[in-house]
């Protein structure tokens, strides 16, 4: 995979995709001269010897405390070690990852003060598949994500532990196996490191890639239950939703056209069928998933902004040497953003359990009771929907909104907050959730096609049908099905049933 090139401010979704995916980072080679300005306009702010908050003053509530030039360098460092107050279990290191890409990308646009040497050093970091151990908890989303960024600033001055391929070490040692020294930090260079939305953002886009697959998967899902249930693709028509001009309505029903074109199970009901209208979580997949994709457009946009932005404070202007405080470290944006991915999140999961439980009730489907051929000796998929009922459940519970529950902080200096982080923090849970619903719903939607046979489902259905079958056979008896449903959830984490029937076929975010 090319390394993607971050700092100049115009890094696309699909590169921050991409560096989710492990692809290499690197900065983009604009950024040094920017970043040799701004240091050397703080290292003229402290030879001037005005107050200038961050620089030469305490923080927060504490800000009206004046450093001496001689304490200076003392000031960040513990700035750092008091600031990594982190609690809770550590971050996965590709979310770490992506955050520590994230802080390079911000510091690169030459307006945080920081010398070109701690850049580097960040980048060799990233570069060296070095990670950190940074606690989950303890940030409020302003200002900045303080406490997750400080455990990734305090390894940089060989502080805490570091993950690598031998295993965690002390972060000096690791450091230095890799042939890297600790930073011994400059004026606002610790502040820098710590002031940013970066464990949130990196978060919320990581809720949002991941939200987006489930979403496309979930319109394979969803189409393959309307043949199980020999609904109608009728309601798909795209002179419906032309009609009501929502960009992501009419795209979702192109979807779904597309997916089921072709099906004999389709053909062998359009006439003759006493049925007038299906239930809402057939008829009504466009109008649902459609506006489901126009949030997670929404959300994009924010979060590819946050991510190409600078977001700590006081910034750096090196013409004309300005030292400017403000508040971009606020995680309102993102907040909002990770607040609309959940509830996309929960209702993605919601309309899928709908369908499974309309498939497995034989007065809604028509098929078997519970999809079994032997109902009353099997329960077939009974449980499955009790089970993705349940996570449904959870995906409610979760979905609260964050970005309304601020909590004053720092003596009421910061007396509000976004709660960006955890609201970002709960996604990757909630789509853990999503992906098991639509892979019960996958291997039930198979199932109920398998009663139709000879009638088979359209040339892209039936792909996703072999491919789902070559890991996980029919159900004519009962079976241990826990095995069944990991398989499934594999393949839908895997991106397998986006690809078998050919990724062109579903709307992307972006």
């Amino acid at each position: 995979m090319t390394a993607v090139a971050v700092g100049s401010g115009d890094v696309a979704l699909d590169g921050w995709r991409r560096i989710y995916r492990g692809a290499g980072v690197r900065l983009h080679p604009d950024c040094l001269q920017h970043i040799a300005a701004s240091a050397e306009a703080v290292a003229a702010i402290v030879a001037r010897g005005e107050p200038v908050y961050g620089i030469n003053t305490g923080f927060g509530k504490l800000a009206t405390v004046r450093i001496e030039a001689g304490d200076l360098e003392a000031l960040q460092r513990n700035l750092v070690l008091s600031h990594a107050a982190g609690v809770g279990e550590p971050m996965p290191r590709q979310i770490v990852r992506l955050m520590m890409a994230l802080k390079l990308a911000s510091l690169g646009q030459g307006a945080s003060g920081v010398r070109p040497s701690t850049v580097a050093l960040l980048e060799a970091i990233i570069q060296r598949g070095l990670t950190p151990v940074v606690p989950s908890q303890g940030s409020v989303g302003a200002s900045g994500d303080l406490a997750p960024l400080a455990h990734m600033a305090a390894a940089m001055i060989g502080v805490g532990e570091i993950e690598t391929a031998e295993g965690r070490l002390a972060a000096s040692a690791a450091l230095r196996q890799h042939g890297l020294e600790p930073v011994a930090l400059g004026p606002k260079e610790g502040l820098a490191l710590l002031n940013g939305t970066q464990f949130s953002t990196a978060y919320a886009l990581a809720g949002l890639i991941e939200a987006e697959s489930l979403f496309r998967t979930a319109l394979v899902t969803g189409a393959l239950s309307t043949d199980a249930a020999r609904g109608s693709d009728a309601p798909f028509d795209a002179r419906i939703h032309e009609l009501r001009r929502h960009r992501g309505q009419i795209e979702a029903a192109a979807a779904l056209r597309r997916l089921m074109a072709g099906s004999a199970i389709r053909a062998s009901h359009l006439t003759g069928d006493k049925r007038v209208q299906d239930p809402y979580c057939l008829r009504c997949q466009p109008q649902v998933m459609g506006a489901v994709l126009d949030l997670l457009r929404h959300a994009s946009e924010t979060l590819v902004s946050e991510a190409n932005g600078v977001t700590d404070n006081p910034l750096i202007f090196a013409q004309p040497g300005e030292a400017v405080s403000g508040g971009n470290f606020h995680g309102e944006p993102v907040a909002f953003a990770a607040d609309i991915i959940a509830m996309a999140v929960c209702e993605i999961g919601s309309l899928a359990e709908r369908r499974i439980a309309m498939l497995v009730d034989p007065a809604l489907s028509g098929l078997p009771a519970f999809l079994s051929p032997h109902p009353g000796l099997n329960s077939g998929f009974m449980i499955p929907q009790v089970t993705a009922a349940a996570l449904v459940a959870e995906n409610r519970q979760r979905a609260h909104p964050a970005s309304v529950d601020t909590i004053p902080t720092s003596a009421n200096q910061e007396d509000h907050v976004s709660m960006s982080a955890h609201g970002a923090r709960r996604l990757l849970p909630m789509t853990g959730n999503l992906a098991n619903i639509v892979a019960i719903e996958l291997i039930a939607a198979a199932q109920g096609c398998d009663f139709h046979r000879p009638l088979t489902s359209s040339p892209p259905l039936e792909r996703v049908r072999e491919r789902l079958r070559a890991d996980v056979p029919p159900l004519a008896e009962d079976r241990h099905l826990a095995p069944d449903i990991a398989a499934a959830a594999a393949l839908v984490q895997g991106g397998a049933i986006i690809e078998a029937p050919g990724s062109e076929v579903l709307p992307r975010v972006s």
